[in-house]
């Protein structure tokens, strides 16, 4: 039977159908043995990745079981309505997990991957209360960003190298010290793994620092390099090789001026 080409710039349920196929194909099923799995025919299967079918949270999480996906399929289902995700995130998430290696440079905030629970939901609180997401919607992030952070941790991890530019660690997060306490011991904790590297870009940078906003970039298996980032209304996976070459030089420099491992330990500690 001839494939149908999928659009997944079509709509968001396009994009939600062509992940689904994604994954599946990822998976080594077919329709039919995907079916099965979760209670869908093989049909309904089909519908659901050329996006003429509305697939409910159940199912959602039923399948993404099925694929063994950390959770991928249940983010990109968010997006199709009420989404509290940026357009783009999703896509995103999706190629984290195919990544050897992940760099994060990031403003402000702790990166999502090295935050603690407590961190994380203090972050969502604030969200909260702004109107930005609902109780449901922050609960949500929170439990789909522990998933996503035990599926990067699993063997054979990738590695992450996490460069914080010192406003991460200045910026207080939590209604008392000790959610930034806990943080950033565990920051302190994940640099001791072979896997991690952490690094501060101190403010004395100022200009020499190349970002101007957060940033992240993908080497997956194969070699291909993905470059992230975000505006306050939308995400940006971008896969232009000349771009992403472009930002993984200025990333280099910017490994190269930020504080070393050892320094940015100590400034973490007295932080």
């Amino acid at each position: 039977m001839r494939e149908t080409q999928l659009d997944p710039s079509a709509s968001p349920l396009k994009a939600f159908g062509a992940q689904l196929r994604r994954l599946r194909k990822a998976a080594g099923l077919t329709q039919i043995e995907l079916g099965e799995r979760t209670q869908l025919s093989d049909s309904q299967i089909s519908n659901l990745e050329r996006g003429t079918r509305n697939p409910t949270l159940d199912w959602v999480r039923s399948a993404d079981k099925a694929l063994d996906t950390g959770g991928t399929l249940e983010l990109t289902y968010w997006s199709l309505s009420g989404s509290s995700f940026l357009p783009g995130y999703p896509e995103y998430v999706a190629k984290e997990r195919e990544a050897r290696v992940i760099r994060l440079f990031e403003l402000g905030v702790i990166p999502g991957l090295v935050q603690t629970r407590a961190y994380a939901e203090a972050l969502e609180a604030g969200s909260v209360a702004r109107g930005s997401v609902t109780v449901e919607q922050g609960a949500e992030r929170v439990r789909l960003l522990l998933n996503r952070q035990e599926r990067i941790n699993m063997n054979p991890a990738p590695l992450i190298h996490v460069i914080l530019d010192e406003s991460c660690i200045r910026t207080a997060v939590g209604d008392d010290g000790a959610v930034m306490a806990q943080q950033l011991a565990h920051l302190e904790k994940l640099a001791q793994r072979p896997n991690y590297v952490v690094q501060v870009a101190p403010f004395e940078l100022g200009a020499l620092r190349p970002f101007m906003r957060s940033m992240s970039l993908l080497e997956l298996g194969d070699g291909t390099l993905l470059g992230y980032t975000e505006t306050h209304r939308r995400g940006y996976l971008e896969n232009d090789r000349a771009i992403v070459s472009a930002w993984s030089r200025e990333y280099d420099l910017l490994q190269v001026e930020a504080l070393p491992q050892a320094a940015s330990l100590a400034r973490i500690s007295k932080a």
